[in-house]
């Protein structure tokens, strides 16, 4: 059977109805001779036979129009599983195979998209951070298994307050909550002071303002990094001691026997290294005591060529670029000594002063300096503790250099970078913040 379109269905139908209508007014205005009234036959005949054959053809077209309303209004619902079955070989087929597709695509798509939240959902269930969401009236609207371990002793935290939660179970982590901002905090529980850190921040969700807490315990890695650090700092000591002390306690042996010769020549060179190693001793000390003393930064507009030019009155070094017109915003003593130590750093690396760089550029948020060198460079191992307080490669270094100097930048609130150039040498970058309006 070859298949029609819904024009053809509609028109052979209104052909059918019409045909008996046609012939009836014709035999009719043969009878009576009069066209006027084989016409009105002819209608009279046809209309009723169209209008059935209509009905009949359009009742199968609303059916399936009601079908798929009624479908598309499940799809509204959020039901994908609905969908329609029909034979039909014209438009009308063609759209309900359409239909049919769409949703084995949403059903699909909806699949995945459990399959994903739960695969989250386990994720987030098992992490060992605890989470808490709260909608804009501060009801919890979702946490994690450890958040409710953390907070409510494994129950559920749906639907309480999640400022009464704490006031009335632990009161300690309020103030970091009410405060709003990230960062470390301290509280004890059970006697003991553990160390957590809070991030959140407010996003929507569903069209509505939400609040994320992100709670991380951090007591046990801050420690073994402390006892990591504290241990570092006795090696570098210890051995910082042990080189001045052991060739000390020779010369003290040395100098006892030259006494008691009564060779005061010798004495007086002995004498003289005791001082010497004393001297360094004394360094030594005063560089982690600088360290550790840093006071915070006196920020304050400064004129970069007046600055470059203090530090150039200092030390040899070739400037790159133009520098900013707009002034800095550092604390200008601080800063001197970050430009110093590198300048330092670069002209022990074997560079001449002709070939250490300076560039200072101007970026949208931050102006960017970087001290360049064309010594040997350094080796992965090298740059991956090069910033680390008490690690130094130099057989007189303190390993407190390069410490110095991040500490001070970071204070400012930049960063410091360190990377081998192409060709040999290093380049040591930092970023400052750029002057506040």
């Amino acid at each position: 059977m070859i298949p029609l379109s819904l024009e053809a269905r509609f028109l052979l139908a209104a052909t059918t109805g019409a045909l008996p209508g046609i012939a009836g007014g014709a035999v009719i205005t043969q009878w009576t001779e009069s066209v006027w009234l084989g016409t009105l036959s002819g209608i009279v005949i046809a209309l009723p036979l169209m209008l059935v054959i209509q009905r009949r053809v359009t009742r199968s077209v609303t059916r399936v129009l009601l079908a798929l309303n009624d479908n598309v209004a499940s799809f509204k619902d959020g039901d994908f599983s609905v969908s329609l079955g029909t034979d039909r070989e014209d438009e009308l087929g063609t759209l309900v195979k359409s239909f049919n597709e769409i949703g084995d695509v949403l059903r699909a798509e909806r699949q995945n998209l459990f399959q994903r939240e739960l695969l989250l959902d386990t994720v987030i269930q098992s992490s060992p951070t605890a989470l808490v969401l709260t909608d804009a009236v501060d009801h919890v609207v979702y946490s994690n298994m450890t958040a409710r371990r953390l907070f409510i002793n494994g129950r559920r935290m749906e639907g309480f307050t999640f400022d009464a939660l704490l006031e009335e179970h632990h009161p300690e982590f309020l103030p970091a909550v009410r405060h709003g901002r990230d960062g470390l905090f301290t509280v004890t529980q059970a006697g003991e002071d553990e160390i957590f850190h809070l991030s959140n921040g407010h996003f929507t969700l569903n069209a509505r303002p939400h609040r994320l807490y992100l709670f991380k315990q951090l007591t046990r890695e801050l420690t073994r990094q402390e006892v990591a650090t504290w241990k570092k700092v006795i090696r570098v000591i210890s051995h910082e001691l042990n080189n001045s002390l052991a060739p000390i306690t020779s010369l003290a042996h040395s100098g006892r026997e030259l006494l008691r010769r009564g060779d005061r020549e010798r004495l007086d060179r002995v004498f003289a290294s005791i001082e010497e190693r004393a001297g360094y001793l004394k360094h030594f000390i005063e560089g982690y005591a600088r360290f550790a003393k840093l006071p915070a930064p006196q920020l304050e507009a400064v004129d970069w060529h007046d600055f470059i030019a203090s530090v150039g009155e200092m030390t040899g070094f070739r400037l790159k670029g133009p520098l900013p017109d707009a002034p800095g915003w550092f604390d200008p003593v601080q800063m001197q000594q970050v430009m110093l130590n590198l300048l330092k750093n670069a002209a022990e690396s074997g560079t001449a002063p002709e070939e250490i760089e300076v560039q200072v550029r101007a970026e949208p948020l931050r102006i960017r300096v970087d001290v360049r060198d064309r010594g040997s460079g350094m080796s992965e191992t090298v740059l991956g503790n090069a910033l680390l307080p008490f690690y130094s490669t130099k057989k007189s270094g303190t390993g407190l250099g390069l410490s110095l100097c991040r500490e001070i930048i970071e204070a400012h609130g930049g960063r410091l970078n360190i990377a081998n150039r192409t060709g040999g040498g290093v380049e040591v970058s930092f970023w400052l913040p750029r002057q506040r309006d």
